[in-house]
């Protein structure tokens, strides 16, 4: 079997696993994923932590335990999912350590009913880095107009931070300016700029999911020849954006201060559309200095049958370009699509964030110990 996941790790992309639960991590699945699968991260949100937790598998004694202690529903929710993470971060530290803090990272995100209140934002993201208190960790924070301030104030109290939810090349630029800012409030706070992280999640496979439906509803030819090159042509364009942005003055003063780069991450790269080979967002998308977090069963594609033929990004941009220009030129308009992916990304959290709600309520109820 030939090893394109070792082949795509030597280009510089660093494989994560979009998913974690308590089984994973008691049966050793986890580590095997790391010992056999060049995994080097994990990155978590409220739709992994919610289709965990309702499965109940290895839940149920802390469960019990908190309901024992009659805990609010919420807090529950945080002491299950922190301890998943805190866990998870151990079983990667090795690879955190060997990385230089690269990579061995696990993400955990702010509650999303959050996601348009700044302060609120900050004040949970510092919650959370004291309660997994390990450094090997990314606290996530959505690309939302109130998460911008916020995630400068996160990363300029040394605080490394996963920005997720990020569509638009315009509003990548604004991430990665957060990031700047944040960074340059960590130097004048003398903190050491070295131990701070980032990686901004620049989601995939939803954009040609929007973008194909609206290219079918005008059914001609022309249209239908542009499906399933959006995603892959926004991603390579943000990338170009990365390269301006991290080789400019402002990012080397940063960098001669200790600054490490802020990283794209492609997330949101299982394919949704059966028709499309099933690794095609990480085939596509293979550049030095990336992170691509992927659920499991495209892990296993790409370890089975994943196109890696090296950098896959570099000098694509004029094409790139042109692909979205053409999907605009047929009236589809690109900040209405970004627009809509961006709510449709919050509300769908939220949802998720209130689906583990309500489970977790029933399971504290189901198992809390009779009076006595």
């Amino acid at each position: 079997m030939t090893d394109a996941l070792k082949r795509l790790s030597d280009e510089g992309v660093a494989i994560w696993l979009d998913d974690l639960s308590r089984k994973r991590i008691t049966s050793g699945n986890l580590a095997e994923l790391i010992d056999q699968q060049h995994v080097v991260g994990v990155t978590t949100n409220p739709t992994i932590f919610q289709k965990a937790i309702s499965s109940g598998d290895g839940y149920q004694q802390q469960v019990s335990d908190l309901a024992a202690r009659k805990v609010t529903v919420e807090e529950a929710i945080r002491m299950i999912t922190t301890a998943d993470v805190r866990d998870a971060a151990d079983i990667l530290r090795p690879v955190f350590d060997a990385t230089d803090g690269q990579d061995g990272r696990v993400s955990i995100e702010v509650d999303p009913r959050l996601a348009h209140h700044t302060t609120a934002t900050i004040a949970e993201a510092k919650q959370l880095a004291w309660l997994v208190d390990r450094p090997n960790t990314l606290i996530k924070i959505p690309a939302t107009q109130a998460g911008l301030p916020a995630i400068t104030e996160v990363i300029g109290l040394g605080i490394s931070v996963n920005v997720t939810l990020i569509f638009s090349l315009e509003r990548y630029r604004a991430v990665m300016d957060a990031y700047l800012a944040g960074l340059e409030k960590a130097r004048e706070r003398g903190l050491d700029l070295s131990l701070i992280r980032s990686v901004a999640s620049f989601f995939v496979s939803r954009v040609d999911t929007e973008i194909d439906k609206r290219l079918n509803d005008l059914g001609t030819d022309e249209a239908l020849a542009l499906k399933g090159k959006s995603a892959v042509a926004n991603a390579r364009l943000a990338y170009q954006a990365y390269e301006e942005v991290f080789s400019s003055d402002r990012w080397q003063a940063l960098e001669n201060a200790g600054a490490r780069k802020q990283r794209p991450l492609w997330a949101s790269t299982g394919v949704k559309d059966p028709s499309y080979k099933d690794t095609l967002y990480v085939d596509d998308l293979v550049a030095p200095n990336t992170v691509n977090t992927m659920p499991e069963a495209t892990l296993l594609a790409v370890e089975d049958h994943g196109g890696i033929t090296g950098d896959t990004i570099t000098g694509t941009y004029e094409q790139a370009r042109a692909d979205l220009d053409a999907v605009e030129a047929l009236g589809i308009s690109y900040d209405d699509v970004v627009q809509v992916l961006e709510d449709e990304g919050v509300d769908k959290f939220e949802a998720s964030w209130n689906d583990l709600l309500k489970s977790t309520q029933a399971e504290l109820e189901r198992l809390a110990p009779s009076e006595g």
